[in-house]
């Protein structure tokens, strides 16, 4: 069971690291802003210093889910479950604050939170 778990906390951190690209790297892009739902170049350029910090939150997530899994793996195996346990808590709940942020959301957010919240569940019974 730990072994599927890790697959999907694995999975969602390659996810977070995705949607930081997007934000932090790629925010500019007519084809990244308008998935975010902005309406022009504009839109982007303006907002473009708030998408840059969030990226970072998803990175960082992403970063202790992936130590969390090597100290899983690696030992000790506690501090890994409790890191990994905390992370995908965090990319899910993130997730439920995304649906309150503006009518439309619930795609983006069922996106950016199965993922956490299967490996979180699975790591429960792991």
């Amino acid at each position: 069971m730990g072994l599927l778990a890790s697959v999907f906390v694995a999975l969602a951190a390659v996810l977070h690291v995705y949607i930081f690209l997007m934000e932090s790297a790629w925010w500019t892009r007519p084809k990244i802003w308008q998935r975010f739902g902005l309406a022009s170049q504009a839109e982007a350029e303006t907002t473009r210093v708030l998408a840059y910090n969030q990226g970072f939150y998803n990175l960082f997530l992403a970063v202790g889910a992936i130590i969390g899994l090597f100290l899983y793996f690696g030992g000790p195996e506690q501090a890994g479950a409790a890191l990994i346990l905390f992370s995908t808590a965090s990319m899910f709940v993130a997730a439920i604050v995304l649906t309150t942020s503006g009518p439309g959301k619930v795609r983006s957010a069922l996106t950016q939170g199965t993922l956490p919240l299967i490996g979180f569940i699975l790591f429960l019974f792991a």
